[in-house]
């Protein structure tokens, strides 16, 4: 599909909106783009993606686009979340310039234009802030802050505000990563990956008036977790072995260490040693008080083999993964 999109002719800009129940706000949101847009003077494209509504938010959806060409209006089957609401959107932008943003009204349009003058700087992202967070405290703003400074502190990525949803990305950043699971916080983090130059600014965010928030603090946990993958991605995406690996030679060397210890006790010294230095190694134990000792051994031996047999086996996957589909392993910027 997206090829055939591509086919109708590159346009400037191309907004992205998720939608989820939303039927109150779609209106009001619709004419103060087309307002702030008019005074971009650029070509532009809408595109609402409705992520599984139960209200009529299709319906008026429906009604925008019919009565103006610029808009498109998507529907899914069923409630698929953010990540592949917005994957769906830039599947079928045809922008030079690609804008997210949320369909609450908590974004202003107008600082769309601020967005497009830093990008001018010549930076490939631009991130927005919310410094002042028209949110609740305790389960908005604090689990927010917690979880910015977490993800800032892991990948270097030093944004003070991951999850505000408008930002400013280039095409060629966006054709570059694929999303997944909850991914779509951490897209500046994967263009990093591929060398963009990520900037930051302020922008506005007005309370909610209309609607309910579908967020709540179970996010903070599928950030988290969301974010394990992404600094695996970061450090280890094409070569599993150097982390399963380092962590198997520990494992096989604490494991080794533990049963040549037990072993040189058990035929050299089977009645322990009752004096001398030694004898803080070898004293005299039964086999039942050796035992815990001798599991964790045993134990560590053989998840020292598993983490070595994991890391090669995540070698082989990455492997096929690129030469399969002729994937590189780099992103060219320009060629002069």
């Amino acid at each position: 599909m997206s090829n055939q999109i591509e086919n109708q002719g590159k346009i400037n800009l191309s907004i992205i909106i998720p939608v989820l129940n939303e039927e109150e706000n779609l209106q009001t949101l619709y004419d103060r783009l087309t307002s702030s847009l008019a005074r971009i003077k650029k070509s532009y494209e809408l595109i609402f993606i409705d992520d599984g509504s139960t209200d009529r938010s299709f319906e008026i959806l429906r009604c925008l686009a019919q009565i103006d060409l610029k808009v498109r209006a998507v529907r899914f089957r069923r409630n698929f979340g953010q990540t592949a609401a917005m994957s769906a959107g830039f599947d079928l932008a045809r922008g030079e310039v690609i804008i997210p943003m949320d369909a609450d009204l908590q974004n202003d349009p107008l600082d769309i234009e601020r967005l497009l003058h830093k990008l001018d700087e010549g930076y490939d992202v631009v991130s927005g802030w919310r410094a002042d967070r028209q949110d609740g405290f305790i389960l908005r703003r604090l689990p927010s802050i917690f979880a910015n400074s977490l993800i800032a502190k892991l990948t270097g990525v030093h944004l003070h505000d991951f999850g505000c949803t408008l930002k400013a990305y280039r095409r060629e950043v966006i054709e570059n990563i694929n999303l997944y699971g909850e991914l779509h916080r951490f897209i500046p983090v994967l263009a990093k990956l591929i060398g963009a130059d990520i900037a930051e600014i302020k922008v506005k965010h007005h309370p909610r008036i209309r609607g309910k928030s579908k967020y709540g603090l179970s996010r903070t946990i599928r950030v988290i977790l969301d974010l394990i993958t992404i600094k695996f991605l970061m450090s280890y995406s094409t070569r599993p072995i150097q982390i399963f690996g380092l962590m198997g030679m520990v494992s096989l060397l604490g494991g080794l260490g533990i049963c040549t210890y037990l072993s040189i006790g058990k035929l050299f010294f089977p009645a322990g040693i009752k004096s001398g230095w030694l004898s803080y190694f070898f004293s005299e134990t039964s086999l039942i008080e050796r035992m815990p000792m001798l599991i964790l051994g045993v134990l560590l031996l053989f998840l020292g083999i598993q983490f070595i047999t994991m890391g090669l086996l995540g070698e082989l996957m990455i492997r096929t993964y690129h030469e399969s589909q002729k994937k590189p392993i780099y992103v060219i910027r320009e060629i002069v």
